[in-house]
């Protein structure tokens, strides 16, 4: 027995002793005792224990041998490992740097296509310009235009764009005898293609041709005919539609089949419809009920009915009365539904859910923030859509015209006793959904986007935009008060109360207005005051070297500015431009003013603070504000005192434009030198401001004196006068030219300016009235 059976699986111990002694003693001693040799199992035993010793050094060795295999394969994937990690960080280096240069290539092919659109549209414009300029060539001729797209046909809608085009440019042409000729040969070729237009739609509805009635009245759309393409359509639509004795039996089938039509034609559909429908009641219903009513009367009147001859018209205006008297309750019910569903449908068209505005979780968040130099989010968190102003003109001229219909109908179908009230409930349900619901609701809705006082990253100003837009709905608003209520309620105590709830109206918008531009402007402050502590550091104004550059701030505080009064531009008009850009110069001039006097300045930092200072006073001449204009201009001579050597400062500080202001101010400046110290600019300064003061007694001394001196020599011309003939001219020349040389000498007590102005506005008073009484 070998001990290769130790190698077999499953191997089992006691069955290899058995098999051992087994095979060592053979078959013939387990079935005869006597034939049992021990000595023999003895010695098998030792030598497979010798064996199996021999084995397991033979196995050790290979496991050693083995463990050493395995230490060197482990070492050398350890190895690769490395070498594979070095390749995976140099792979992504690489990567970053691919990355970095597909974003540049990237931001390269972006702006090369902003510059190819920059070139290619204003190309496209020209382009469009000069073609338009050769057709506007050709109707300032004597002759007709000759060009084909006129003379084709089939080109009808290219010539309707051009002529609508034109037809603007006509609008803007001078009033002059060269231009009369071709306005009037646009106007006219302007009304041939807008009939031609029509006959074209007349035709294409004749033949049921959706498509090509889509076409034109889109392009009619554009034109002054657009309401005379849809009263063509409603004539076409019900001709040859009422087939029955009783009309009302076709008007829902008639309605039904010509609703298809329009929605698949008109761009808004809507409106096409309702003047269907109310073409229908105004017209084929109405002639209808009042042709039957009237023929009752006719054959009613053949009887006796006493001596009224009234009576039958009585009757029949009873048999509407009960309509009447509810009238203006299905009036408001109808015109809230309509106005609701403008609403609605303008909100659903921008995605948006009306909210339930609370305003004072962000007054307290803004004022909690201020005093703590911390946003607290105690409020809803800011959110400003995207820029939405959530105001439309579109919405507000449809419940104008709902309105106005509704006053129009106010004034025939209410009695003289009625209809002031009736008008004023009309009018309560055009303030509620137009003022409250869409112009308030967009101002608090703009109020709330108004970034906070302290923004940590550059706030989109928004509400200059809500601002101009409600402002112009207001007007709308206003003009429909004047033109359709007031007719109405003028003559009755109703129109006091109307005029009372448009001012309150009017005072409460203005006072959200203000209260939101005023959050602008302080959240506008916020912005500058964070660039300019996050861009610049105290040292930043001490370089050492000629090398030191202007600072990132100024360029990033004038290029926001500039933003900022473009949009202010855009936005408003009138006077509130000025009341702004006033508010907004002097929020950006005490800005500044604090920030600078938070360093000090050597003579290299304060000429960046003057470049600095220089940029600030040119943007804010943008404003064309001459106060704002002023406090830069008096902010910029203060940086000069930064750089005046001490020698000069007194000179300076008693300049033009520094003298009016506080010497607290002016040390406060000079205070920031940082030679202030070494050049004991304290000691000079108090001489200076001692001086000043003796110069301010001494001036007011001298004007006091002088005053004094006009009037004794006034009196004593005056004494002269009278005792003096007419003839005496040397003896009046001598005193006054006695009493102007004794001014001037006064004048050179004290050398000053202000002084030297003073005295020759007194010495002018005197030769003026010299000249009176001389």
């Amino acid at each position: 027995m070998s001990v290769e059976e130790l190698d077999q699986e499953p191997f089992n111990a006691h069955e290899f002793v058995e098999r051992l002694a087994w095979r060592t003693m053979g078959t013939k001693a387990k079935n005869n005792h006597d034939e049992f040799d021990p000595m023999m199992l003895h010695n098998a035993f030792e030598k497979m224990i010798s064996d199996l010793k021999d084995k397991n050094i033979q196995m050790e060795k290979k496991v050693e041998k083995l463990e050493l295999a395995c230490k060197d394969e482990e070492k050398r994937h350890w190895q690769r490992v490395a070498e594979l990690q070095k390749r995976n960080q140099a792979s992504y280096s690489h990567f970053q740097e691919l990355d970095e240069r597909i974003s540049l290539v990237a931001t390269k092919v972006v702006h090369l296509g902003d510059q190819l659109e920059g070139v290619n549209t204003p190309r496209a414009r020209a382009v469009e310009a000069k073609r338009l300029m050769n057709y506007l060539n050709e109707f300032l001729s004597d002759d007709p235009p000759k060009s084909a797209v006129f003379t084709d046909p089939f080109q009808l809608q290219l010539a309707a764009d051009i002529i609508q085009k034109l037809y603007l440019i006509a609008l803007e042409l001078p009033v002059a005898e060269r231009f009369d000729m071709a306005r009037q040969k646009i106007w006219n070729k302007y009304n041939h293609i807008e009939n031609e237009l029509i006959e074209e739609f007349k035709i294409a509805h004749h033949e049921g041709d959706k498509r090509k009635m889509k076409k034109v009245a889109l392009v009619l759309s554009n034109f002054k005919g657009y309401g005379t393409c849809i009263e063509a359509f409603i004539e076409e639509s019900q001709k040859g539609a009422f087939f029955k004795a009783d009309p009302f039996d076709d008007v829902v089938p008639l309605c039904t089949k010509t609703s298809d039509v329009i929605n698949s034609v008109f761009s808004s559909p809507d409106t096409v419809m309702s003047r269907f429908v109310q073409n229908l009641y105004n017209g084929r219903i109405q002639d209808y009920i009042t042709e039957k009513t009237l023929k009752l009367s006719e054959d009613l009147s053949v009887f006796k009915m006493g001596n009224d001859s009234l009576f039958l018209s009585k009757l029949t205006k009873s048999v509407f009365l009960k309509h009447l008297e509810a009238y203006i309750g299905i009036e408001t019910k109808y015109l809230k539904e309509r106005c609701s569903s403008h609403l609605q449908r303008y909100y659903e068209s921008r995605d948006h859910q009306k909210k339930h505005i609370q305003s004072g979780g962000r007054d307290l968040q803004a004022k909690i923030g201020t005093m703590t130099k911390t946003n607290i989010n105690i409020g809803p968190a800011i959110e400003n859509y995207g820029g939405e102003t959530f105001l439309s003109q579109e919405v507000t001229i449809s419940i104008l015209q709902e309105t106005k219909n509704a006053f129009k109908r106010c004034q025939v179908l209410s009695s003289s006793l009625d209809m002031a009230s009736n008008a004023v409930k009309i009018l309560d349900v055009l303030i509620q959904y137009l003022v409250i619901e869409h112009i308030d609701y967009a101002i608090e809705i703009g109020l709330q986007a108004i970034p906070l006082p302290d923004p940590k990253s550059q706030p989109e100003m928004y509400f200059f935009d809500v601002v101009g837009q409600a402002n112009t709905l207001f007007h709308l608003f206003e003009k429909q008060f004047m033109d359709s209520l007031v007719p109405l309620v003028l003559s009755s105590p109703r129109h006091g109360e109307c005029l009372q709830k448009k001012r309150v109206l009017r005072e409460q918008i203005e006072s959200k207005i203000d209260t939101g531009l005023d959050k602008s402007i302080t959240s506008i402050a916020g912005w500058i005051r964070n660039i300019l502590s996050a861009e610049q550091k105290k040292s930043d104004f001490k370089p050492e070297d000629d090398d030191a550059m202007m600072q990132m701030a100024c360029s990033k505080v004038v290029k926001f500015m500039a933003t900022i009064l473009q949009s202010i531009h855009t936005s408003l008009d009138g006077k509130n431009i000025q009341v702004v850009l006033l508010e907004l110069g002097t929020r950006f001039h005490r800005v500044v003013f604090e920030h600078l006097q938070q360093f000090q300045y050597n003579s290299l930092g304060a000429m960046l603070v003057i470049c600095d200072v220089n940029e600030y006073r040119k943007c804010v001449k943008d404003f064309k504000i001459p106060v704002v204009t002023e406090m830069f201009e008096k902010l910029h001579a203060l940086c000069n005192l930064l750089v005046v050597v001490p020698e000069n400062l007194k000179q300076v500080c008693g300049g033009d434009q520094l003298i009016g202001l506080d010497k607290t101010v002016l040390h406060s400046f000079i205070q920031l030198r940082a030679d202030y110290k070494t050049a004991r600019l304290a000691t000079l300064m108090n001489q200076t401001i001692i001086s000043k003061d003796i110069y301010i007694k001494k001036t007011n001394y001298f004007h006091k004196k002088c005053l004094n001196l006009i009037k004794r020599i006034l009196r004593k011309i005056r004494n002269k006068l009278e005792n003096t003939t007419i003839h005496s001219q040397n003896l009046k020349q001598k005193y006054f030219l006695f009493s102007t040389n004794k001014i001037y000498n006064m004048s050179y007590v004290y050398n000053g300016v202000n002084s030297k102005k003073k005295i020759a506005k007194y010495l002018k008073f005197i030769m003026l009235f010299a000249d009176l009484v001389m």
